[in-house]
Parts: C-alpha cells; structure tokens; sequence
C-alpha cells in the first residue's frame, strides 16, 4: 500500500508538471509573460497532492529532487548550451529551480505534517505569483529596498492571497480553523509579505515558503 501510495503521487506530479510545461512552451510561448505567471502559480497546485504520498524520502527526492537538476538544465546557467534559458525565455530563470530546492526541502522537514508543506508552497506559487501580476497591472507607487522594484499593491496582493491560500490549506488538510487560528494566518501573510517586498533578485522563492512554513510549524507544532 505504501510503495502503491508513492508510484501513484510521482507519476501524479510528473504528469501534472509536464502538462503545465507543454501549455506554458507550446500554447503560451507567444505570451512570455503571461506565460511565467501561469506556471508560477498553478505547479503550487502540488501542495494537494501531497496527501497521495507514503514516505518523505519519495516525496522530496523521487518526486521533488529530480526537478531541481531538470530545471536547473534548462536555465540560463546551465552546461547543455542547446537548452541554455529555456524555463528563462519566459522570465523564469532560476525561480523554478528555487521551487524544486524549497518542496524538497519541506517534503523532507515536515512529511509528518503536510500541511506546512503545503502552506510553504501556496505563499509561494499563489501569494507570491499574484503579487506580481496585480503589482505590474495596478501597482503605480513603487518602494524600492534591496534592489528589485516592487509596488505597494502588489505587496498587499501578496498578502491577500497567502491568507486566502493558507486558509484553504488548513480546510483542505482538516485543520480547525478558529479565532487564534485566522489570527495567526493573518500575521504570517503580513510577514510573508513583508518578506516578499525585501527579498532581492527572484530569491522570494526561497525566503516566502521557508518563512511561512516554519512561522506556522513555530507557533502550532514546536
């Protein structure tokens, strides 16, 4: 049952994956942009097929790992100059390879409570995915901190949608959800989306879901 559990979720998110990259290179190829942000936020669709998985190892090395080298193959740093930028081409540079490294990384750290996982992937995909696209559409006053130009709107749009997100995470994965809970939600989006508006050059990949999950895992299970 368990060895079923694991083939079941790679070939799950593998397959799912692969159909996000066929839309995004074949379908979408004429709108870059539109393009990034579409497989931004739906490969955060992942964080509800944790639940399929039986084993961490499975989890964060079968499943999550092998993305980090595939995608890491197809940016712009890579040795196979045939491929050289092509998750970039939309803009995606090493985001995509920042997302591999940070589901793997929670897949291994919280397997036993999958639900931080899955909060640490939806700040990420949706929080941080909307941010940007509301930000470019409507966000006319911009701050500038550590380098990267982002708008006040859309660092309110990153909040918005890591509340929405982390909600929908706990009612997915059967947490009750109360007074305290809501509180606390809406101060780890608060930060999370201060986190998002300081951190620098694409690494709100990777500084978003660490923060949001172990926030979560702080104040719940430690």
């Amino acid at each position: 049952m368990s060895i079923s559990g694991d083939i079941a979720g790679v070939l799950l998110v593998y397959i799912y994956v692969a159909i996000l990259l066929i839309v995004t290179e074949k379908l979408l190829d004429k709108w870059p942009e539109l393009s990034r942000k579409f497989l931004h936020i739906m490969v955060g669709n992942v964080a509800f097929l944790l639940p399929i998985f039986r084993t961490s190892w499975v989890m964060a090395f079968v499943a999550a790992g092998p993305f980090i080298l595939f995608t890491f193959l197809m940016s712009p740093y890579t040795p196979i100059k045939s491929i050289k930028g092509r998750t970039s081409a939309a803009g995606h540079s090493m985001g995509l390879v920042y997302y591999a490294i940070t589901w793997a990384v929670l897949a291994y750290l919280f397997f036993d409570n999958m639900v931080i996982i899955a909060i640490g992937i939806l700040a990420m995909s949706y929080g941080d995915g909307f941010a940007s696209i509301i930000g470019i559409r409507f966000g006319k006053k911009k701050y500038n901190v550590f380098g990267d130009q982002k708008s006040y709107v859309g660092s309110f749009a990153m909040f918005v949608f890591t509340f929405i997100t982390t909600v929908v995470a706990l009612v997915y994965y059967g947490i009750p959800l109360s007074s305290y809970v809501i509180l606390v939600l809406l101060g780890i989006a608060v930060v999370a989306a201060v986190v998002e508006g300081l951190t620098p050059k694409g690494l709100d990949n990777l500084s978003v879901p660490f923060v949001t999950a172990f926030l979560y895992w702080a104040v719940f299970i430690l």
